[in-house]
């Protein structure tokens, strides 16, 4: 367990320092931003999302499934469902704004414009946490290698996708008229849930290791609702979207390679 923490902790700093470090971008950045910037971000990120719901998540799930003698589809769907579920009711009681919208979503708050559009994407990353987390878990159930070695793939897929994340957090915020360093700071700290998230999946799996297939399809389902709901939508505004096409199509095709080659 110990050994599990450490890993999951690595693994979620590295994709919270990835978030980090897209925010930082701000300071690159006057305050209008290419349209296509945001699309590209949005829609890589995206892409890398789909392609872990499948190869990190979903498949892993079956095959766990599958390995304690039982009906492999049925935990990776009912599990999926009800992350998408979750996700659903989050997104209609957790006050949020996303960039470019008027009005905000979820129950009715006095908070700024500025702290929803960061509770939107603070939304986002929860169950990106959660993945990590129960990947370093699983691995650690099996004790060997190569569960580390796909979990280590899926935190630097997430870590990879998340730097264009932490630019989609900063850029709306200085947008909105805050100081670059205020934007900085607000867009990094979007990203600490995962390690919140990541930890905390790793101390309950010993109590819910019999549930793991139900945990990973979970994960995958939030995080696919995250894809559906948000990423592509907001990757594809405007007339002209091949931009965001490409790059789905592009963070799809990374976290694909990054999986089959070194998971």
């Amino acid at each position: 367990m110990s050994q599990a923490l450490l890993w999951a902790a690595g693994g979620t700093g590295f994709t919270f320092l990835m978030t980090t470090l897209g925010a930082a971008l701000v300071f690159f950045f006057r305050k209008t931003v290419n349209l296509n910037f945001q699309r590209v971000f949005l829609g890589f990120a995206a892409g890398v999302m789909i392609a872990a719901s499948v190869w990190s998540l979903l498949i892993p799930a079956i095959e766990e499934a599958e390995a304690a003698g039982k009906v492999g589809w049925i935990p990776a769907a009912g599990g999926f469902l009800l992350g998408v579920g979750f996700l659903l009711l989050l997104d209609s009681l957790m006050p949020h704004l996303h960039a470019g919208a008027d009005r905000p979503e979820g129950l009715s708050t006095s908070c700024r414009r500025t702290t929803l559009l960061v509770l939107a994407v603070t939304l986002h990353n929860i169950p990106e946490g959660m993945a990590v987390g129960l990947s370093f878990a699983l691995a650690a159930q099996h004790g060997d290698a190569a569960g580390y070695t796909a979990a280590l793939t899926l935190a630097l897929g997430i870590g990879i996708q998340n730097f264009p994340e932490g630019a989609a957090v900063s850029l709306p915020l200085r947008q909105e008229g805050l100081s670059a360093g205020r934007a900085f700071l607000r867009g990094s700290l979007s990203g600490i849930v995962e390690p919140v998230f990541g930890i905390l999946m790793v101390l309950l799996s010993g109590f819910l290791a019999p549930f793991m297939p139900w945990l990973l399809s979970f994960a995958a389902g939030a995080m696919l609702y995250v894809v559906v709901e948000e990423l592509v939508p907001e990757a594809h505004l405007g007339e002209h979207s091949h931009m965001g096409t490409l790059s789905v199509m592009a963070g799809f095709l990374l976290m694909m390679i990054l999986d089959v080659a070194l998971g």
